[in-house]
């Protein structure tokens, strides 16, 4: 790949640093690219200050040029002005694959095509690959520990079709050991595992702090209506909670359902928060341009750590489609994710409503 030339969307963790140099390997003209969406200096996570230092380093230390981009309006309006909105609500989001979606593909995309770049590249653990059908498809990384389509299912074609991710191909271990026989600083860094703008957890007081009035209290109903008591405001709650309800019922309470018309958290039972059917809409397609009136068997994902189950997916209504699982799920969320896969591809998937 003699003169192509890629973005490389360097965060200051192994495996974008890996990924930049698997890339240079394969004759590549790359270029490392830190984004900064940060919202105050000392924000730290996936892309804070110490991140720029560190992908720094390695750019040096791989012998390319590193740049930083401010994306941080892009970052408010499609992350954090999203996700206290759905919380607001009474929805689960998932910041993300938002930030997947507008921030790291479609704008850092758009920036690298107008400096004359070819493609941008990233250090997700997933492949890409064309079908024969003409379109791109996410396929699953070689790790299943790892993989992170589900976070990626929302990617436009025009996106995948200018992206590359090198580190799909290999296991962690291996990542960490290139990274280590090329001895680059951050080869045994650990995995971000916050959502880098809370990275405390806090999400209940995040979202005080940044809306113009305070969220109420309210009731907590059973699924008949009578009042259990009361809750802190619906933004501390998410389906299939049962922490934190701070209820005496003498018997194990779940968080059910969230009513925001009403200011109600509706409490049930651990068999209350299983179902076996979903709708999704806002629905992004990969490997099918759509389901064209016919249903479809899936494997179907509803939240990053769930390990899928089969189903049958059919459109209902423009843009709306209904998901009927084989087996009963717990904790089916509305504003998370629903992704479909069949034979290891991602086919597309929808925002749960």
């Amino acid at each position: 790949m003699q003169n192509k030339k890629v973005v490389v969307g360097m965060s200051g963790g192994v495996d974008s640093s890996v990924a930049a140099y698997l890339l240079k390997q394969e004759g590549y003209e790359v270029t490392g690219v830190t984004m900064e969406i940060w919202q105050q200096e000392e924000n730290g996570g996936c892309c804070g200050l110490s991140a720029v230092e560190d992908a720094r380093q390695v750019a040096w230390k791989l012998g390319i040029p590193h740049y930083v981009m401010n994306f941080r309006k892009e970052f408010k309006t499609h992350v954090i002005d999203y996700f206290i909105h759905e919380y607001v609500h009474g929805r689960t989001p998932n910041p993300c694959i938002a930030c997947n979606r507008f921030v790291k593909w479609e704008s850092l995309l758009n920036r690298s095509l107008e400096i004359g770049a070819d493609f941008i590249a990233t250090g997700h653990y997933a492949q890409i690959e064309k079908l024969p059908n003409g379109r791109y498809a996410l396929k699953k990384s070689v790790t299943a520990a790892k993989d992170q389509t589900y976070a990626l299912y929302n990617l436009t074609q025009r996106q995948l079709a200018h992206t590359l991710m090198p580190v799909g191909r290999y296991e962690k271990d291996q990542i960490r050991q290139i990274a280590s026989d090329i001895g680059i600083s951050v080869a045994h860094k650990p995995d971000s595992q916050e959502i880098c703008f809370i990275p405390d957890h806090d999400y209940a007081g995040f979202i005080k702090e940044n809306v113009e009035k305070p969220l109420p209290e309210g009731n907590f109903v059973d699924i008949h209506g009578n009042i259990l008591g009361r809750h802190k405001g619906i933004t501390h709650y998410t389906i299939g909670q049962r922490k934190g309800l701070n209820l005496s019922l003498g018997r194990p309470a779940f968080v059910v359902e969230i009513r925001p018309g009403s200011n109600e958290v509706v409490i049930g039972e651990g068999g209350d928060v299983f179902s076996d059917t979903l709708t999704c809409d806002h629905l992004n397609w990969m490997s099918v341009e759509g389901l064209k009136g016919a249903p479809m068997k899936v494997w179907a994902k509803i939240r990053y750590s769930h390990k899928g189950a089969p189903c049958v997916i059919e459109e209902i209504a423009p843009d709306v489609v209904e998901v009927r699982f084989e087996e009963p799920q717990r904790a089916i969320t509305p504003g998370q994710a629903v992704v479909f896969y069949h034979e290891g591809y991602v086919v597309g998937g929808g925002t749960i409503r």
